[in-house]
């Protein structure tokens, strides 16, 4: 059995072949797939954070319209880029929308990808401590974000505060119990997938890493895989880990799939540079009729490895439309790869 998810990038664009024209399209459609996604039984909306672009970027108030308007669907981010956060602002942002949901909140966060800007946590205040690249500052970030999610009090209260105080030191509210279990680190290598065991978060990992071997992708991310697993296991944590991969998956049922995406182009992966020096790994996407398509998928080392898959969705392409194509997984793909 599979947690399957989709996975919004959130675009939009002043176009006439854009369902999503306006920042406002972009968010109440998600809304909308949110609660479409539910009523179809799929197990979790998740949405992409990105600053300086037309796409989404402040996660909170829409996981906690989501959260109001659905029942039992999970609510997530993948992933929140940490470089540009103040740990204490989100920690309560986060516990708000947590407490909106009902406990629904399943947060991906990260250093964060290539930005749209040069820089641009600068913007917002923040910058590298002596010592620090802007890597290390996110994961900075992480870590007391995630010691706030531990609910203990750090702060002197006021000797004559305007409303009285619960005894000792006081921690940020809201506050949602269970939230830090269910924190989410999108790794691109190895390494900081065994450090986001080591911290006891959930690993995410996309259809992009660190090219660190020389194969196939799918094999480097479920070797990424195992080698968290065995890392959270010498960590002795008291729960279990989840672990997700992303793919772009499309089932081709009827003239709109095919115009769509049955041209190929995404059957194997891809090599490319994130920056002068970082050769990475792009995963392939998946396009086929269903038969063809489930016997691919098996192949897919990585998949096998994960408990959730998350499907990455064309949002431009309208409410109704991606609804289809994730109907088309659980119905025709999902069962007899055994994830149903």
């Amino acid at each position: 059995m599979k947690k399957i998810g989709f996975l919004s990038f959130g675009h939009w664009t002043p176009s006439a072949q854009s369902a999503t024209r306006t920042a406002a399209d972009t968010l109440l459609q998600s809304i909308d797939l949110a609660v479409e996604a539910e009523r179809l039984g799929i197990d979790g909306a998740y949405f992409r954070v990105h600053h300086f672009a037309r796409q989404l970027a402040s996660p909170f108030p829409l996981l906690a319209a989501c959260g109001a308007k659905t029942r039992k669907i999970e609510l997530g981010t993948a992933v929140i880029d940490m470089r540009y956060e103040n740990p204490h602002y989100m920690a309560e942002d986060a516990g708000a929308a947590d407490l909106i949901s009902g406990g629904r909140l399943q947060l991906g966060v990260s250093r964060g990808s290539p930005e749209q800007v040069i820089d641009g946590w600068r913007y917002f205040g923040y910058q590298p401590l002596e010592g620090e690249d802007d890597a290390a500052m996110g994961r900075r970030h992480v870590e007391e974000f995630l010691e706030l999610l531990s609910g203990k009090g750090f702060a002197q209260p006021n000797p004559r505060p305007m409303f009285a105080n619960p005894p000792g030191l006081l921690r940020l509210e809201p506050y949602s119990e269970g939230l830090r279990e269910r924190i989410w680190w999108g790794a691109a290598t190895n390494a900081t997938a065994v450090w986001a065991a080591k911290l006891g978060m959930n690993l995410q990992s996309s259809t992009l890493k660190f090219d660190e071997t020389g194969e196939p992708f799918h094999i480097q991310q479920a070797q990424q895989i195992r080698a968290y697993r065995a890392a959270w296991k010498e960590a002795g944590h008291a729960w279990e880990p989840r672990v997700s991969v992303s793919r772009s998956i499309f089932a081709l049922v009827d003239d709109r799939d095919r115009a769509y995406f049955g041209r190929g182009g995404e059957e194997k992966d891809t090599i490319g540079f994130l920056d002068a020096s970082t050769r990475a790994i792009f995963g392939r996407g998946y396009a086929a009729e269903p038969d063809v398509l489930i016997e691919q998928l098996r192949r897919d080392e990585a998949i096998a490895e994960a408990d959730t898959l998350l499907l990455t969705i064309p949002n431009q392409l309208g409410v109704a439309y991606n609804a289809h194509v994730m109907e088309a997984i659980l119905k025709l793909v999902a069962p007899a790869l055994g994830w149903r």
